[in-house]
């Protein structure tokens, strides 16, 4: 399809018509160019206007066509070129109506675009050889089939000649921005349940939902009909724990505890400015299953209030269970209970199981953004989530790595070794990093014995390779990294067993009283069984599992956490696969970077 608008009006025409007969009738000589149209090449669109031209390319190519799968989405780059001596009014539309599910609009491409003057794209002569500006333009499509869309593009010497043609539709200007809730209701990607009165549940495969904040990538769940706040649940598991010791009942368990814990090592402590982002109070149905249904407050269920929560079975239903995009293919704890000892879980296959609560599973924790809370960019899609006001940090060069967050991201280490995410702040002013995922030799997963007991130190097999050849040989990391490396950190060897709360990894109680006195000193060493980060990873593979510092039930067996979030105890002369965590020293600076994956911090010596 190519179309044209040469809209001229009566008056003018007149006009024109006037003065040629009044030259003629004066004797004068007089030639001009009527407007012209050509057609250079095909699927180019060129046009004359006077002397006003201009070209269309999709994807640099001389096309007009943006052709999208079922249920998908595709940014096409566009590009209009105006090479005139003179200013160009242009507005792109598209012909015909769209397809039911069908969306499609332009974004200005920062850096590059001039934003359109009132009506339409203003494109200034720029020295003597014009101007041309890119935009993205994007198609939503949440039909059954393929769908092609053909663009055309209105010109004119100003905006009254920017009329389109009968069955044309202009662009619009797609905006991520605003409200969290009201951005999410826009995007036609989030298929929008609104059965249950309560809750509008965002559904689907893959919506655009993702949104990054305090260091993690997190997705929407709901949106709460009553105060408009958003419902988030981390994309991965964040670590992994036992439930507790022989209670289902969430409230004075070992996992609301971790979940809410405002200490040092803990996950509500770690999240950015969680009483400006998060909604404090927030109530979480934990109610026993009852002829396959939760009950409500008002039927008796068991509501309890926190700040932090797990989702229910209820809530990983209506988003589309193991079709949904919560299944992500690793195990996981909800906050919903079987019977008296015993609570579902979701399995790595998405199913809905059951299992008891002294078992150690992964923790995807829930939060509820306040209704407040804004989206200032990114598309919702997982290589570019929505960012949050407040949580969006530019210009961080030269900030200390010890003012960041649990979770972000960042470049160290050598090849396909170089990748870290932040731990916590446990040592004052130091920075604790643990690789993003174990250790590769040669595309494959490193695998080492833990050594000929359970007690780790610099000296056993494990410990001896992570503070010698990691550190010494240039195959994982560089002289300077290493020099980065605080010398002497000391690792809390405390056991855990199945159906112990996970605090006595580091302390000789659950109150956290004293320190665990079983600990060593060394340079590098590994998570404990219950640290943040500690069972992150990003998708399940076979026969991946990585050791911890923990010791398990007896003195035979160490605690190693499998790809799919599932925790268990090995014995320690089994070859398993490798997490090094190391301390940063305070002087650690950020040269460049904003955290995510995508983006990770850049860093050097201060």
């Amino acid at each position: 399809m190519k179309k044209i608008l040469l809209e001229t009006s009566f008056s003018k025409i007149y006009m024109i018509v006037m003065i040629i007969i009044t030259l003629l009738i004066l004797g004068g000589y007089f030639s001009y160019a009527m407007f012209t149209v050509t057609k250079e090449k095909e699927n180019a669109i060129s046009i004359v206007t006077g002397n006003l031209t201009y070209e269309l390319k999709v994807d640099g190519e001389e096309e007009n066509t943006l052709t999208v799968s079922a249920n998908s989405r595709k940014d096409f780059i566009v590009s209009l070129s105006n090479p005139n001596n003179r200013v160009g009014r242009f507005n792109f539309y598209y012909e015909g109506s769209l397809p039911e599910g069908v969306d499609i609009g332009y974004i200005e491409k920062e850096g590059v675009n001039t934003p359109p003057s009132s009506t339409g794209i203003n494109l200034e002569k720029v020295d003597t050889t014009g101007s041309s500006n890119t935009y993205i333009v994007r198609v939503s499509n949440t039909t059954e089939s393929e769908i092609s869309i053909e663009l055309g593009v209105s010109v004119g010497l100003d905006y009254n000649d920017l009329e389109l043609p009968e069955n044309g539709h202009l662009l619009r200007k797609i905006t991520s921005t605003g409200i969290v809730k009201e951005v999410i209701e826009d995007d036609i990607m989030n298929r929008l349940n609104y059965e249950d009165s309560e809750q509008t549940f965002v559904t689907g495969s893959n919506p655009y939902n993702y949104i990054w904040y305090s260091g993690k990538l997190w997705r929407v769940v709901s949106i709460d009909t009553s105060d408009n706040s958003v419902k988030l649940v981390t994309q991965w598991n964040i670590s992994t724990v036992n439930y507790d010791n022989d209670s289902s009942a969430f409230a004075g368990s070992y996992m609301e505890s971790w979940l809410n814990d405002t200490t040092i090592d803990g996950f509500l402590y770690n999240l950015r400015e969680p009483d400006k982002f998060i909604k404090m109070d927030s109530k979480w149905n934990a109610s026993m299953v009852v002829d396959g249904k939760l009950p409500s407050e008002e039927e008796g269920g068991t509501i309890v209030e926190d700040t932090v929560g797990l989702l229910n079975v209820y809530e990983y239903n209506m988003t589309g269970g193991s079709n949904g995009y919560l299944n992500n293919n690793l195990y996981w704890w909800t906050i919903t209970a079987n019977n008296s000892s015993t609570n579902y879980i979701v399995r790595y296959d998405g199913s809905i199981g059951t299992i008891g609560v002294t078992n150690c599973h992964g923790i995807r924790p829930v939060v509820n953004l306040n209704p407040n809370i804004k989206i200032v960019a990114g598309d919702g899609s997982e290589e570019n989530p929505y960012r949050l006001e407040g949580d969006n940090d530019n210009n961080l060069e030269g900030v200390k790595l010890n003012t960041r967050y649990s979770g972000e991201y960042i470049t160290f280490g050598t090849g396909e070794n170089n990748l870290y995410r932040i731990v916590s702040h446990e040592t004052e002013g130091l920075t604790k990093i643990t690789s993003a995922e174990p250790l590769k030799e040669n595309g494959n997963y490193k695998s080492l014995a833990f050594g000929g007991n359970v007690n780790y130190s610099s000296t056993n097999t494990i410990g001896s390779f992570l503070n010698g050849e990691y550190i010494n040989s240039g195959t994982y990391l560089t002289e300077e990294q290493v020099n980065m490396i605080e010398d002497n950190t000391t690792w809390y060897l405390g056991a855990v067993a199945n159906g112990q709360n996970y605090k006595l990894a580091k302390y000789t109680d659950i109150n956290m009283t004293s320190l665990t006195s079983n600990t060593t000193i060394a340079k590098v060493g590994l998570l404990r069984f219950g640290e943040l980060m500690a069972g992150q990873f990003v998708e399940y593979v076979s026969d991946t599992y990585s050791w911890t510092l923990t010791p398990g039930d007896t003195s035979y067996y160490v605690r190693i956490i499998f790809s799919n979030g599932y925790g268990a105890d090995f014995a320690p002369w089994n070859p398993y696969n490798i997490r090094p965590s190391i301390n940063l020293k305070s002087n650690v600076i950020i040269t460049g970077g904003d955290g995510t994956k995508e983006n990770p911090f850049a860093i050097e010596l201060g």
